[in-house]
């Protein structure tokens, strides 16, 4: 049976699809689902805040009528953290005020809700956006990775956004490949592997 494929922007009802997608990526690529306690958390630190406050830059991939993949992206990562300050991070801390450590990657995303993480000025004075972008092993060939990577750039163009960066897991270096095929280059090396791509 043929696989019909393509990506449109996301939509409310596509929410518990993100969620899943990502917890199922957010170990190095592979299913985190035996290190949080919680399935929302990654979710709720790396897709769900870009698909609620920028949701023109928020696209999924649809393979046979299922969300197997997204990418999402802010253009202005400075404005981003505010919004994020002021809209997200309370109604999480409020919520999760009593959640203490389960599972091994729980303090990643509860540390990070109670002091988020400001990115470096070296990334954002000349890539101010940034992406993140997650697929199913079944979506992972086929170009669509680059196809959606090519949707947030075609939006942050038309806004003449003049880069974008993204951080790479450092035990997932070998996904640093395919980004350099996208146009990316590196940046620095930290907490992250950061490349960027002027646009």
């Amino acid at each position: 049976m043929s696989t019909r494929c393509f990506i449109r922007q996301a939509r409310v009802e596509d929410e518990e699809a993100l969620y899943q997608i990502c917890l199922k990526t957010a170990k190095a690529g592979d299913d985190a689902s035996d290190v949080y306690s919680d399935p929302h958390y990654p979710g709720q630190l790396y897709v769900m805040p870009y698909a609620r406050f920028e949701p023109e830059l928020a696209f999924v991939l649809i393979c046979n009528e299922q969300v197997v993949g997204y990418a999402v992206a802010t253009s202005n990562t400075r404005q981003f953290e505010q919004t994020l300050e002021n809209k997200w991070w309370p109604v999480l801390r409020q919520a999760y005020a009593n959640r203490e450590e389960q599972k091994p990657f729980d303090n990643k995303v509860l540390n990070q809700i109670r002091h988020p993480h400001v990115a470096a000025q070296e990334l954002v004075s000349k890539w101010p956006a940034h992406l993140h972008i997650n697929l199913l092993p079944q979506a992972q060939s086929g170009g669509w990775g680059s196809k959606l990577i090519s949707a947030v750039v075609d939006v942050l163009q038309k806004k003449q956004v003049p880069g974008i960066h993204l951080g790479v897991n450092l035990q997932n270096e070998k996904v640093c490949e395919f980004y350099k095929k996208q146009g990316f280059t590196h940046i620095i090396r930290s907490n992250a592997i950061y490349m960027g791509r002027e646009l």
